[in-house]
């Protein structure tokens, strides 16, 4: 894409249509499949003297480690190679929390789920939900209860969904939230400063972390 156009804004903003499609739908499948095809690798482990927690997170560091290790390689390394400024690393730094946002909950799916052509179908739904669903729904709030002062709410809503979460940080390091409207300068008051930052940091290990730790829990009472 760099080689089409010479404005890396532009290019950024491509590549964060593709990214927030497809970047959580490869890392919820294959995470997924993953977990199923090495299901007797796992029960080979389990019969080993070894606790079951390090199991679980010596398979989840591993899925988690090489996904990113991918994310950097195919997007990355070119982002950075044609123009390092905060737009091509915020773009990065939201692909690698996606990756790790989505690598959980499909683990989560997984250990909740025996079958694995119903876990595929789980996973699927999760990023459908999180892609296309949740805006729809949120937009139906926005036009159903649009003669009340929805600000914060809108940005509580808006924070509870990892993908639009990066999203927003994205469009704002892009300068041109103000495409957004009075949203959007809602949005850059509380994400475009350290504080946003933070907190929308926050939120996103609170998706990476509160999955894993259930499906930790789930896995180690689990009778495999």
């Amino acid at each position: 894409m760099y080689q089409l156009d010479t404005d890396t804004s532009k290019v950024i903003l491509s590549l964060l249509s593709i990214l927030l499609l497809i970047v959580p739908l490869i890392s919820g499948v294959f995470t997924t499949i993953h977990f199923y095809n090495s299901y007797e690798f796992t029960e080979l482990m389990l019969a080993q003297p070894l606790r079951r927690e390090t199991v679980f997170l010596a398979q989840y560091i591993a899925v988690a480690s090489s996904l990113c290790v991918a994310f950097v390689v195919g997007v990355g390394f070119p982002t950075l190679i044609y123009g390092v400024n905060s737009s091509s690393l915020t773009l990065l730094y939201t692909g690698l929390m996606l990756t790790l946002v989505f690598v959980s909950l499909a683990f989560l799916v997984a250990v909740l789920t025996r079958d694995k052509a119903k876990a595929i179908g789980v996973t699927l739904l999760v990023w459908f939900f999180f892609s296309l669903i949740y805006d729809a729904i949120l937009l139906w709030v926005v036009y159903a209860f649009g003669e009340y002062p929805l600000d914060k709410t809108l940005l509580v809503l808006v924070s509870l969904n990892p993908v639009d979460l990066a999203r927003i940080l994205m469009i704002l390091k892009l300068d041109i939230s103000a495409l957004m409207g009075y949203t959007g300068a809602l949005y850059k008051d509380f994400f475009g400063n350290y504080s946003g930052m933070l907190f929308s940091t926050s939120i996103l290990l609170v998706w990476i972390l509160v999955p894993v730790w259930i499906a930790l829990r789930v896995f180690k009472k689990k009778d495999i």
